[in-house]
């Protein structure tokens, strides 16, 4: 088992005020979290922060804080209500990246304390800040020191993520990657785990490129099997494919095992609608969406805000005029992050859209009478696909996680949430992150509950 912490940009921010208030002194906050309790894979994610008064520490000095817990006794209830994690975090007033006698006698106590109180002290953490912001942490597993947080990622404009260990590739195959994105950030790149969902056309393109950067888990996503029609644009798709029906899941998880990069795939050829689908999601690091519909984007934003994710959603749009031409083609690559603005705060769908299309899912019957009485409108059926605009975009979309990991624009990453392209027009723009969507900001770090992502109708 691994263990994991997620919390996003804002929340660090507010914890690095705290815990260095300029005094060079230790101080402390407690934070309940949300999980995703994997098989595998344990991740945290922060939900409430609630700083320690520095009136209510009996000592505060360089080395050492102490105080009193009846902060921890006023929000047992919540803990118990909504089933989250406690996470105990101090500051170090030095870079010095370890957990002292004092630490490992403090946390003990602590959380044999919240043991006794909860009958169950599993599943907890500490955590020290350092003055860099830096974060180390490490499991409290019943009540027991356990071990140290494979990764912490901050999430936010650009992507922070603090690992026990990183992977290596052979200095062949990485060494061009190297020279222009760091050794640092490329090792990091074969630590992190991704899930794409939607393998098709773009899919197909995002998967490809990300392999070959060396990602070290791919999670895959597409209950689909490869048609025909498919051929003109899934990479490494090929006839044989369309007629066995292979799932396009499958076919890509066979061209990566060709390249021979040891790199672990998960096809799963199911719908992202499904719990075993979100909760393969919830614990990879990031996620590409690549799909059309709009109910599957709604899903994964929120995913994205429960389980603090960062979410990356490419999207096409060609029309063609009817008479052989084509009357538009545009792209658009949106990156998100929880609490901040989402898909649908930026006009990208309605709830109206999002409902006519489960509307379709569930009851294609309906569906078509209510499409033919004029009830619903603006809903998008199969338009042309081209691969060269597929991978115009999806190399855009791979870009944006890589400027992410490893700033290198002229400007600040705040300033692009959204790059859209009107290859009619050849020219690409761009929009800054904008307000928090008040549809999705509470649910920050909400993780695992029931019903899943507080919604009806997952399968």
């Amino acid at each position: 088992m691994t263990y994991s912490l997620r919390l996003t940009q804002v929340q660090h921010q507010t914890l690095r005020d705290h815990l260095f208030p300029g005094d060079g002194k230790e101080a402390v906050a407690i934070l309940l979290c949300g999980r995703r309790s994997g098989t595998s894979r344990h991740v945290l994610t922060v939900r409430e922060i609630h700083p320690v008064p520095y009136e209510q520490c009996t000592e505060r000095t360089d080395t050492r804080v102490t105080w009193s817990t009846d902060i921890i006794d006023s929000l047992i209830p919540s803990v118990i209500s909504n089933d989250y994690s406690i996470v105990k975090i101090h500051s170090h007033v030095t870079e010095w990246k370890f957990f002292s006698d004092t630490d490992d006698a403090s946390d003990k106590a602590l959380f044999g304390s919240i043991g006794n109180l909860l009958g169950d002290a599993a599943r907890h953490a500490s955590v020290i800040m350092l003055p860099s912001g830096e974060l180390i942490g490490r499991a409290i597993v019943d009540g027991h020191i356990g071990d140290f947080f494979s990764s912490i990622m901050v999430v936010g404009d650009d992507l922070v993520v603090w690992q026990a260990d990183r992977s290596t590739l052979s200095e062949e195959f990485s060494l061009r990657h190297r020279q222009a994105f760091g050794e640092g950030t490329i090792s990091l790149l074969r630590s992190l785990s991704v899930a794409v969902v939607g393998c098709s056309g773009t899919g197909s393109f995002v998967v490809e490129e990300l392999a070959r950067l060396g990602i070290g888990k791919l999670v895959l996503i597409d209950s689909d099997c490869v048609e025909e029609k498919n051929l003109n644009r899934i990479v490494n798709s090929s006839k044989e494919d369309a007629y066995l029906g292979t799932y396009k899941v499958h076919s890509l998880a066979k061209a990566i095992a060709r390249m021979g990069l040891n790199q672990q795939v998960n096809p799963m050829p199911i719908n992202l609608i499904s719990e075993e689908a979100i909760l393969a999601v919830a614990e990879c690091d990031i996620v590409f969406g690549c799909t059309d519909g709009v109910e599957s984007r709604h899903i994964l934003n929120r995913l994205a805000t429960f389980y603090c994710m960062p979410y990356i959603d490419v999207g096409i749009r060609l029309d063609a005029d009817g008479h052989g031409g084509i009357a538009g083609i545009s792209g658009a690559v949106h990156y998100l992050q929880p609490g901040r603005s989402s898909l649908l705060s930026r006009g990208v769908y309605t709830m109206d859209r999002v409902e006519a299309e489960g509307m379709r899912r569930i009851n294609p019957e309906l569906y078509q009478q209510q499409r033919g009485e004029g009830y619903l409108r603006g809903i998008q059926e199969d338009r042309p696909a081209v691969i060269t605009v597929n991978g115009i975009f999806a190399s855009l979309a791979v870009q944006e996680l890589l400027a992410r990991l490893h700033p290198y624009r002229n400007q600040p990453n705040s300033q692009f949430a959204y790059i859209g392209g009107n290859l009619a027009e050849v020219q690409l723009c761009t929009e800054p992150e904008g307000e928090p969507c008040n549809v999705f900001k509470s649910h920050v770090g909400r993780g695992d509950m029931k019903p899943l992502l507080n919604m009806s109708g997952i399968l």
